[in-house]
């Protein structure tokens, strides 16, 4: 697999996340969860995403059990700041941030990891001392690089003042394009990297999706704006078109979508989720799939800036996205 440039870290153009492996996505499967990051290894897939938010903690020890023997092959990021229970929502206070970093590398069995982000910024905490204290960790060999996540252009200079940033994560793809008249402008200016989550609109894109109905019980999609009422319907047929353009040039609906990504530049890393080996396979093989000027031009008629209908979130997860 070819690679992608962040900051001065290089990784596979195509990473993994691993947060449907223990949380959000319905019914969760170890066995095939660990098969599936071997997989991914095994084909050159080296870049793997995870956070201590993750099913409260379990899915950086997941990944720590699939890792076993083999933590040298990987870049291996992680995430903190973000909190499921307690008073906060998010805390990045410098003792929080000391605590959590020793707590992830005791679940992973690691004794660092290659990228740390911030996983949401906190308005009671000034990014600088945030970001200051996630630099002891880099000081002290914990840590060998930084990212944000879901954060503004404004705070990626501030943040990058203190220690320099290696990498940017927010949500992008051809129905969620506020990066790049966002943040993305600043992050090359600076010469930071960026790694889109839900390359494939949660699913959507795959054309798999065709009724709510197809979501478990416990699926996480099932309270997302985008995916309930009339914005289902309207975002279906967005995903139409896409099938359509998949069909004519041979492939599947979700590689058209990674492809577009990759076409953005070698900066860009998306970290396509999946548990499954099947749906893994089907994701790398994007990396091969070229579009040509005029493929590209189409995607981009067909998906302009806020197409898509509804927000990414519920109004009270959106108020943690620093914009």
């Amino acid at each position: 697999m070819r690679e992608s440039r962040l900051g001065e870290l290089t990784v596979s153009c195509l990473g993994l996340g691993c947060m449907g492996m223990s949380q959000s996505y319905g019914a969760t499967d170890e066995a095939e969860s660990i098969a599936t990051v071997h997989a991914a290894v095994d084909n050159g897939c080296t870049f793997l995403d995870t956070a201590d938010v993750y099913g409260a903690g379990e899915n950086e020890s997941l990944v720590g059990r699939a890792l076993a023997g083999r933590r040298e092959e990987v870049v291996l990021a992680t995430k903190c700041g973000l909190l499921t229970d307690g008073e906060r929502l998010v805390d990045g206070r410098p003792e929080h941030l000391r605590f959590a970093i020793d707590a992830s590398l005791r679940r992973l069995g690691v004794d660092h990891v290659d990228l740390w982000y911030l996983h949401r910024r906190d308005p009671e905490v000034a990014i600088e001392d945030t970001v200051g204290a996630m630099a002891e960790a880099v000081a002290a060999g914990k840590v060998r690089y930084l990212g944000l996540s879901e954060v503004s252009g404004a705070t990626v200079r501030a943040a990058a003042a203190v220690h320099p940033i290696t990498a940017v994560q927010s949500e992008w793809s051809l129905w969620t394009r506020d990066p790049e008249s966002g943040v993305l402008p600043v992050l090359r200016e600076l010469g930071i990297g960026f790694v889109p989550f839900s390359p494939l609109g949660r699913g959507f894109l795959t054309g798999q999706i065709r009724t709510p109905d197809d979501f478990a019980a416990d699926d996480m999609r099932r309270n997302l704006p985008r995916f309930t009422g009339e914005n289902f319907q309207r975002n279906l047929d967005l995903v139409d078109a896409v099938r359509a353009m998949a069909e004519a040039k041979g492939v599947r609906p979700g590689q058209l979508a990674l492809a577009w990504l990759l076409a953005q530049g070698n900066d860009i890393a998306p970290i396509p989720g999946t548990k499954r080996r099947t749906r893994l396979m089907e994701n790398l093989a994007a990396a091969d799939v070229t579009l040509t000027a005029d493929e590209l031009a189409a995607l981009d008629a067909a998906f302009p800036p806020d197409v898509a209908a509804g927000e990414r979130y519920p109004e009270g997860t959106m108020k943690l996205v620093d914009r």
